[in-house]
């Protein structure tokens, strides 16, 4: 095999995405620190979109997205953990542009 980098290309509708780094820890709104190991509920996750297959349609390269991390496949890439998952499996995306929002910002 030869040392020439290969570019990854999603298929179908998988998305592949890199959890935030600030989704792990976190502060209430009194100033408490909560951290990433406490269990309140299932906890859903922000991460960022880096590929998209051919037939994902609300999602693009460099968008935010929610998703649950625990019903999803991990793999490396050059040192660095991604998430590969449908794109039904997403529960909301925030970008700069969208057509109907909840009004709510990051």
């Amino acid at each position: 095999m030869t040392d020439a980098k290969l570019e990854i290309q999603m298929l179908h509708d998988r998305v592949m995405v890199r959890v935030s780094a600030e989704s792990g820890e976190r502060r209430s709104s009194g100033g408490i620190v909560i951290p990433a190991t406490a269990q309140m509920a299932k906890r859903l996750l922000w991460g960022e979109v880096f590929g998209v297959g051919s037939h994902v349609r609300a999602v693009k390269v460099g968008d935010q997205v929610l998703f649950n991390p625990e019903e999803q496949f991990e793999v490396e890439v050059q040192g660095q953990p991604y998430l590969v998952m449908r794109e039904r499996d997403l529960h909301a995306v925030a970008s700069e542009q969208i057509e109907q929002g909840t009004g709510l910002y990051l």
